[in-house]
């Protein structure tokens, strides 16, 4: 299969699990513990039925909406995730060209395998970095004054990642960083040369945004035992009022899923949420996250903008999203599959597919504009 041939986004997923090694396919495609949140993420979307209004003019339909200050084409985001030169050489700045393309916003993760200035460079789209509240103050802050100078239009702030979740896969098939070799996993990974020769001698995985910061000099154990050192569990809303107090512009909140948790994100200085169980890799047992946008709506709507951030694959799952009351979706796996099955050009023709399922899926609705979605199109199946 090509991907000119992929008609939806889980097409994109047979092809990565061809072009990556097990362990590497494994990692992007798990979850925690059984995996039942995971699944959940998606599955939950069924439990809301599309109710259309016939004989509506549909003649043209308006995707077009705002977010985090900025006009979008569609609203839908790029969500942040680490180290996508796993998943394909060319990495963050072929998704942010892309996402560019489409209109739409560009997440960078911290653990990115390109830095804030090369993401900024890529393309002229609105961007957001994602950040931890790290031990070190310092190296916290020096992300934010690069965001600032590169014209960042948003900081999202990670809150859900105390320690990792239970990821046995990762345990099954031998994933780590950087990468050891099993032998249960070493057939898969000789079968991928060049994915060795960027993660090894290339060295395409470091994470850059850490090593390239002049806050921290040395690492005398390796980058990433330095990182996971740097995790505090100590943190509270006190600490969101300390970085919204460095960062002036939009904060987003990302890993929560309470309407009590959204209120302390607002009274702290958030002006947005992404309610999110990252993506079903680290408490077990939450709710998907479109099952929390109602009633966080219902409450905060006029406080914070609400991005649902899990589970979407479909244009019918977006669709549903923005009438339950979010003002945005983001996509992670959404994207990574087609980014693993062919680098730039599979994400623009993931995107395009996922944008034309939108678009048809609100004019067979009835619905001519995102901004006139609302729960009336919708039916809740207990």
């Amino acid at each position: 299969m090509k991907i000119a041939d992929c008609n939806n986004i889980m097409d994109f997923r047979r092809i990565a699990r061809r072009r990556l090694p097990v362990p590497v396919f494994n990692y992007i495609d798990g979850g925690a513990d059984d995996e039942w949140t995971l699944a959940r993420n998606t599955k939950a979307f069924d439990d809301y039925e599309l109710l259309p209004t016939q004989l509506s003019d549909v003649s043209t339909v308006d995707l077009r909406s705002t977010l985090f200050g900025q006009p979008v084409d569609w609203p839908v985001m790029i969500a942040p995730t680490g180290a996508s030169k796993l998943f394909h050489s060319a990495g963050e700045p072929a998704v942010a060209k892309a996402a560019a393309k489409f209109g739409m916003v560009y997440s960078l993760s911290t653990l990115g395998t390109a830095t804030i200035e090369d993401v900024a460079a890529a393309g002229d789209g609105p961007k957001m970095f994602q950040i931890y509240v790290l031990k070190d103050r310092a190296l916290t802050k020096d992300f934010v004054d690069r965001c600032t100078e590169q014209n960042y239009t948003a900081l999202c702030l990670t809150v859900d990642t105390p320690l990792a979740g239970n990821r046995e896969r990762d345990l099954v098939y031998g994933f780590s960083a950087p990468p050891k070799f099993k032998w249960k996993s070493a057939v898969s990974f000789a079968m991928h040369p060049g994915w060795l020769y960027r993660a090894i001698v290339r060295k395409d995985l470091d994470l850059v945004n850490v090593t390239s910061s002049k806050v921290v000099s040395k690492f005398d154990s390796g980058v990433v035992e330095y990182v996971n050192s740097q995790f505090d569990r100590s943190l509270t809303w006190k600490d969101v009022e300390w970085l919204a107090d460095k960062w002036n512009g939009p904060l987003v909140i990302k890993g929560i899923q309470t309407v009590d948790d959204c209120r302390k994100a607002a009274n702290s200085g958030a002006t947005a949420v992404m309610l999110s169980n990252h993506g079903g890799r680290q408490l077990e047992s939450t709710p998907a996250p479109v099952d929390c946008i109602s009633a966080v709506a219902d409450a905060l709507h006029d406080r914070l903008e609400i991005i649902c951030d899990g589970g979407i694959r479909r244009g019918t799952h977006v669709v549903k999203a923005l009438a339950l009351g979010a003002n945005a979706c983001s996509i992670g796996r959404g994207y990574l599959y087609p980014l693993a099955a062919g680098g730039q050009a599979g994400v623009e023709r993931g995107l395009e597919l996922l944008r034309n399922e939108v678009e048809r899926t609100m004019a067979l609705l009835g619905c001519n504009s995102a901004r006139k979605l609302g729960r009336s199109y919708l039916n809740h199946r207990p």
